[in-house]
């Protein structure tokens, strides 16, 4: 004769194991809250940045009467977008801080392709 309290229960057996969710269809709110952004980068935005940063490259690039005064003026307005990009990222619109990054990146690929082909052509460094 076995203790009563080591005995199996003989419903044990019928009874219906708890079911765990397994995630893939939420059942229940999150429990933690859900996070949005608050400047979301849309397209608009960083079409925006894109015209801005290309207008102000090249009304500064116009600036330079030769391939050095060229380089020279695009990489200072290309530092100046950049400082406005980080400043936008830091606190602003990102989607607009995107598109001028790109731009810029794009702009200074042009003016180091420039100097680089005056390079090639003439034999001497042209930003001297």
């Amino acid at each position: 004769m076995t203790h009563p309290a080591f005995r199996p229960d003989p419903a044990a057996g019928v009874r219906p194991l708890p079911r765990t969710p397994s995630g893939l269809f939420p059942s229940a709110p999150p429990s933690r809250p859900a996070y949005r952004e608050p400047h979301p980068v849309t397209g608009s935005g960083v079409a925006a940045g894109a015209a801005m940063a290309a207008a102000w490259l090249v009304l500064f690039a116009l600036l330079g009467a030769d391939v050095a005064g060229y380089a020279r003026w695009t990489l200072f307005a290309g530092t100046i977008a950049w400082l406005a990009a980080f400043l936008l990222v830091r606190s602003g619109d990102r989607g607009v801080a995107t598109g001028i990054a790109i731009v810029t990146s794009g702009g200074w690929s042009i003016a180091a392709t420039v100097v680089a082909m005056r390079w090639a052509g003439t034999g001497d460094w042209p930003l001297w």
